[in-house]
This record gives structure tokens, C-alpha cells and sequence, in this order.
């Protein structure tokens, strides 16, 4: 890069704080509707069930409670305990004024949205008319599909926490002007789902199931317009942080209907960002030929398929789905990119002038903000060609910019090993469930306190980091002992090299061999198979030296049988809990040897090559408190011993 840009590789990316996102919800729903009404969506809508299973079906959280009652006197009766988030009722509530009930309730609880549910007709309509609707947020045609309660519900979330969402971090908005009840009451549930869709793919982003869910919070979140100036305030409010607009092209501007209030607004938008993408929706298919003139797509209200084309242009144009590497000439897909990773495969492997065509319309930071990956989307945001001496030079900035987020967001985590995307920048990774063990919980404590503290390349030429390691929890194990009806041994008065050959004739999970061997196809250097039981490293018990640690090397040209090296190793360690010095030691330190469960830490050992032999670098045990201090060294100084090569030395002393 020719300016003062500092180094892309030691640039430090701070975590998106996801858990300070979408912090207003709608847990509690009061309905007001006519006891027939309340009869339909209790025996044959099930609005409780089919709202929960929507949930469900999309992994969403917090699924909000249904409280239904059938008149005003009741209504406020659940409203005085206080914990009502949002009111619906029904037009059709017998007996009541719909209207005048919600205007008394905005009065007393003007905090509290208020939604119209109605069913479509012309009677409706005119009603609808002439209503004063100051009190009412939104209205809705329902005609008994729990999407719609979904769509609602999130779009009132939406509306509560789009402004803090988007200065917090920078979440997208797509803006949907449209004045139609009965249309926009159909569309909303087909773009959630479509953003829905899109959110279940970018949470595979995260490393373990926490980080996937609250990925899910930095989501788009859509805001609806139902005439010209509200758009416009949207717009001028969310306009840095737009993946676009979804409008009509009739709707009413200054108190009056325009029939072509979308045209205008497309211009202004494009006067202030020529690249917005925008689509515009009509009944009238005369307007296809304005918006080809003004360069936006167009969804004629009436097609068929308008689902269909809805879903292919905010997919293609909001940078949603795979990213699509085109040919600027034909516009014809070269590559794509479904994920990060992908991403960064691709960067040195695309055509200069579709990068180039990419670059100058930011389609690469919009898609990473799409995608929740906000940090590396503001790195890339201003990123332009004449900052760079050659196109070589930016694909190298992107490739090692990409790399180092990755390897900032992987420090300090516990992922989840996944083998069909397994990530080489993983610092510590876990296979199953169970406990990690004393030595694995000190080791991600550790990897913890190196991000925390930013110590990774705060010295040239030096890093500091923990060796890459994937944890085998405890579950394996007692799935080990238990499918090979091991533990009647372990209490026996067998030799060690009895119990040794014993495990090692028995098979380990069948469920883990897959992830050992996309580990196997992985790693580069010798890998060491160390113990980490539950009471290992304890803070009064440290276990150091009890049980086996085994070094096998790394032979690229026979992945079977380093497979079976490592296997053989894992049992070994296994075997290793109930040799004659554990159980002694166990019996010093007053434990009970059935209370002990074995995890594994499997570790790339670090080191060089030097022809055919592989060289540690060096190894060392370090204390935080130096129980003999030489002035003027004091307690809390701590000792570190430390020598060349492997820590055998240190151990055993040499």
C-alpha cells in the first residue's frame, strides 16, 4: 500500500459485542379479540404452537407468550401487571370499539406498540379510511398464518432497536416503503424468511454454539415506510449502514397520493449513493420500462413467482447468499465464495478485472456486513485500487487482512471442531461434549489472557501463542470405557503392560474418527497426545508427571498409518489413568480413582525441520509465584524454567 497504512497482518481486531444487540424484545403478547375469534386461533390457529414451531424451525430464541382476553375491562387488567411488550387486537372484537380501545390504551401505556389485525375486504378498506389510526403503529391483514405474528413481531423488535443496534456495531437495514395493508402483510414474512435464511448460513461464522446464536442478534433488520417522507427520514438516518430499498411506486408524498412517489424517491437516493440497489415493485407493468431508465430492478405485484424474484434479487443485489464473482463483461458468474474461508481462497485466484469491478463498488465490505463480520467490513469499507502500486499488492492486503481476522476472532475460544469445515486458525478446538480437563481449561485460559492483553505480536519478530491443540472431552473417554466394558479392569490388580495391551485392543469411538483424520490431513509438524484429566493441574494437586504423554511424528505420505499412531496414542494415555503410580498417587492425594475422567490434549509440537528430523524450539515450565526470591526479586515476580528443546529436561532434569 503506498500510504501510511499500518501492516495488515498485526492489525488487532476487536470482538463485535453481539451480546449488547437486539437488547428490547417482545416476550409477552396481549390479544384483544371477540370470544369467536379467540375460539378460531385457540382450537384451530394454535397461535402459541405455530408461533413456537416457527421459532423453532428457524432457530430463532425467545418465542413470546400469548395472553388472550375478550374485552376492554380484561385487557387492562393484564396490562396493570405490567408486563404486557405489545398489544394486537382484532377488527372484528364483537361489541367493542377496536379503535377506541387502542386509543385508550396508547393514553395510559403510550410506551407500548399497538398492531390491527384484520382480514381484507372492501368494507375494510373504507373503514380503514376513514379511521383515525394515530394510535395504532401498524395495521395487518391476517388471514390466520403464524408467519404474519412472526413477521410483526420482529418488525416491531426491529424498529426498537435498529438506531443503538446500528451505531453499536454497524448492523445493516433494508428499508421497505409500501402503503398496501393487505401487500405489505404478505411480503414482510417472505423477506424475514429470506434474511432468516441468509442469518442460519453467517452464523456458521462463529466457532462454537454461543457464538453462533448471538451471531444471529447482528442480523438485518428491516424498517417499514408507509409514505415518501418517512422513507426519506429512514434514509438519511440509516443511509451508511443501507443493503437497500424495497419500494412502491404509489404511495402517498406531502399528505397526497403520487403515483410516482417510488420514482422520486429512487432519484434522490441514487443523487446521494449511485450504487444503492433498489427495487421497485408496482401492479402496473407500464413501470418496468421507468425502472430500466432509472437502472433498478422492478417485481410487477401481480407475477406468480413474485416470492421467487423477490428472493433472486436480494439474494444477487443485498449481497446475500454465496458472493458471486462475475465477469464485468458478460455479467456471467466466474466463482463464488460461500463463506469467509472461501473468501479468502479465492482472493489470489479471480480474474484482475473482476476484482477490480468488485472493488470499486464495495461489493466485498458490503458482504461482509451482511454477514455480520463488521470489523473486517470497516477495514475493507474505504479500500480503494489507487491506494494500492498494483493489483497484486491489494490482493495481497485482502488475503492477509482476511487471515489475520480470522486469527484474532479464533484467539481465546473453545470451537467446535467441525471436519468439513475445519479452520486452520483455530487456536483450541474441542471433539464432544464432556469436560476438557485441568490441563485443556489451563491452556484456553491462557490462549484467553494472550488476546485479552494483545500479546500475540507485541514484540517484532516474536509470537507468542499456545501451540495449535484439539481437546478430546471426557465424554470419549467414558464413551471408550464404556462400549469396550473396561472400567470391571481398571479396579483389578492387572500390570500396567496388562491394562496397557488390554486398551489398546479395544476401539475408540467410531464417532471421532473422521474428525482425526480431516486433524491428520491438517497438521504439518509431530503432534503430542498429553492427559488432561479433571484433577489434573488442579491449583493444591498438579498431577504433573503422572500420567503418559506420547510423541508421534508426522508422515505426510501415510496418513493411514499416522491414524493408527495417533489412535494407538489416545488409548495409551487412556490406559495410563489406572497404571500402578496413578492409582498410588490418587490414594496419596485422598481422591477416588472412579471420580477420574481422562480428556486429551492433542498438540502441534513447535518446532523446525531440518532435513529429515524435526527440532523443538524449546520448552519450559513457568510459576506465578517464586517461592524463593533473590533480591531484588520479589513473590509475585514468579520463575520460569526454562530449555532447549523439549520439556522432558525440565521434568526430569538433565
Amino acid at each position: 500500500m503506498t500510504g501510511t497504512d499500518d501492516n495488515p497482518s498485526k492489525y488487532f481486531y476487536h470482538d463485535t459485542s453481539f451480546d449488547t444487540l437486539m437488547k428490547k424484545r417482545i416476550y409477552n403478547v396481549l390479544l384483544i379479540s371477540s370470544a369467536y375469534d379467540a375460539f378460531i386461533l385457540e382450537e384451530d390457529g394454535r397461535i402459541d404452537e405455530q408461533i413456537f414451531n416457527e421459532y423453532v424451525s428457524l432457530n430463532l430464541r425467545y418465542p413470546p407468550q400469548f395472553i388472550q382476553v375478550t374485552n376492554e375491562e380484561k385487557a387492562f387488567e393484564e396490562l396493570a401487571e405490567g408486563d404486557i411488550d405489545l398489544v394486537v387486537t382484532m377488527l372484528s372484537a364483537e361489541d367493542e370499539d377496536t379503535f377506541g380501545i387502542a386509543k385508550k390504551i396508547k393514553k395510559k401505556y403510550d410506551g407500548i406498540p399497538i398492531v390491527v389485525l384484520t382480514p381484507f375486504s372492501r368494507r375494510v378498506t373504507i373503514k380503514l379510511d376513514k379511521e383515525d389510526l394515530s394510535a395504532i403503529d401498524y395495521v395487518f391483514s391476517w388471514l390466520g398464518n403464524a408467519d404474519l405474528h412472526l413477521a410483526i413481531i420482529k418488525l416491531i423488535e426491529d424498529k426498537m432497536n435498529a438506531e443503538h443496534d446500528v451505531n453499536e456495531v454497524g448492523v445493516q437495514v433494508i428499508i421497505l416503503v409500501e402503503d398496501s395493508v393487505r401487500f405489505y402483510s404478505s411480503y414482510l414474512p417472505n423477506i424475514y424468511k429470506i434474511i432468516f435464511k441468509q442469518s442460519q448460513q453467517f452464523m456458521m461464522e462463529g466457532l462454537n454454539e454461543h457464538q453462533q446464536m448471538m451471531r444471529m442478534r447482528g442480523r438485518p433488520k428491516i424498517l417499514l415506510a408507509t409514505n415518501y417522507e418517512e422513507a426519506i427520514v429512514l434514509f438519511e438516518k440509516y443511509k451508511n449502514n443501507l443493503l437497500g430499498i424495497i419500494s412502491d411506486i404509489s404511495y402517498n408524498r406531502n399528505g397526497k397520493p403520487d403515483k410516482e412517489a417510488g420514482l422520486r424517491l429512487v432519484k434522490k437516493v441514487k443523487s446521494a449513493d449511485s450504487l444503492m440497489p433498489i427495487l421497485l415493485q408496482s401492479s402496473d407493468v407500464h413501470q418496468l420500462a421507468k425502472a430500466k431508465e432509472l437502472k433498478v430492478g422492478f417485481i410487477n405485484k401481480h407475477s406468480k413467482t413474485i416470492s421467487i424474484e423477490l428472493k433472486k434479487f436480494v439474494s444477487e443485489f443485498f449481497a446475500f447468499g454465496d458472493f458471486v464473482f462475475v465477469d464485468p463483461k458478460t455479467m456471467k458468474e466466474i466463482d463464488r465464495a460461500r463463506n469467509l474461508k472461501t473468501l479468502q481462497k479465492k482472493i489470489h485466484k479471480i480474474p484482475d478485472a473482476s476484482l477490480q469491478y468488485h472493488l470499486a463498488r464495495n461489493h466485498i465490505s458490503k458482504w461482509l456486513r451482511a454477514r455480520a463480520l463488521f470489523p473486517l467490513a470497516e477495514r475493507f469499507k474505504d479500500v480503494t485500487l489507487e491506494d494500492f502500486d498494483n493489483l497484486e499488492a491489494v490482493r495481497k492486503y485482502l488475503f492477509n487482512s482476511i487471515g489475520n481476522y480470522r486469527l484474532t476472532k479464533a484467539r481465546g475460544v473453545i470451537a467446535e471442531f467441525r471436519r468439513d469445515s475445519f479452520d486452520e486458525y483455530l487456536s483450541l478446538s474441542r471433539i464432544g461434549e464432556g469436560s476438557l480437563g485441568g490441563k485443556a481449561r489451563g491452556l484456553a485460559f491462557l490462549d484467553s489472557m494472550i488476546k485479552r492483553n494483545q500479546l500475540y505480536d507485541k514484540w517484532d519478530g516474536v509470537r507468542i501463542t499456545i501451540p495449535k491443540t484439539v481437546v478430546l472431552g471426557t465424554d470419549i473417554f467414558d464413551e471408550f470405557m464404556e462400549e469396550n466394558n473396561l472400567y470391571k479392569i481398571t479396579m483389578s490388580n492387572l500390570s500396567d503392560e496388562e491394562i496397557l495391551t488390554r486398551f489398546l485392543g479395544a476401539k475408540l469411538p467410531l464417532r471421532i474418527k473422521g474428525d482425526l483424520q480431516t486433524l491428520i490431513s491438517f497438521i504439518k509438524n509431530p503432534l503430542a497426545v498429553r492427559s488432561s484429566s479433571l484433577l489434573e493441574d488442579s491449583y493444591y494437586q498438579p498431577f504433573a508427571g503422572i500420567y503418559s504423554t506420547y510423541m508421534i511424528p508426522n508422515i505426510e505420505s501415510d496418513e493411514k498409518r499416522m491414524l493408527n499412531m495417533l489412535s494407538e496414542a489416545i488409548k495409551s494415555v487412556y490406559a495410563s489413568t489406572y497404571f500402578k503410580d496413578s492409582k498410588a498417587y490418587m490414594t496419596a492425594t485422598s481422591n477416588v480413582i472412579d471420580e477420574e475422567k481422562m480428556a486429551i490434549v492433542l498438540q502441534q509440537v513447535v518446532g523446525r525441520r531440518y532435513a529429515n528430523r524435526f527440532y523443538p524450539t524449546f520448552s519450559g515450565v513457568a510459576r506465578s509465584i517464586n517461592f524463593y526470591p533473590i533480591e531484588p526479586e520479589t513473590l509475585e515476580d514468579g520463575i520460569a524454567n526454562i530449555a532447549l528443546g523439549l520439556g522432558k529436561y525440565i521434568v526430569d532434569g538433565g
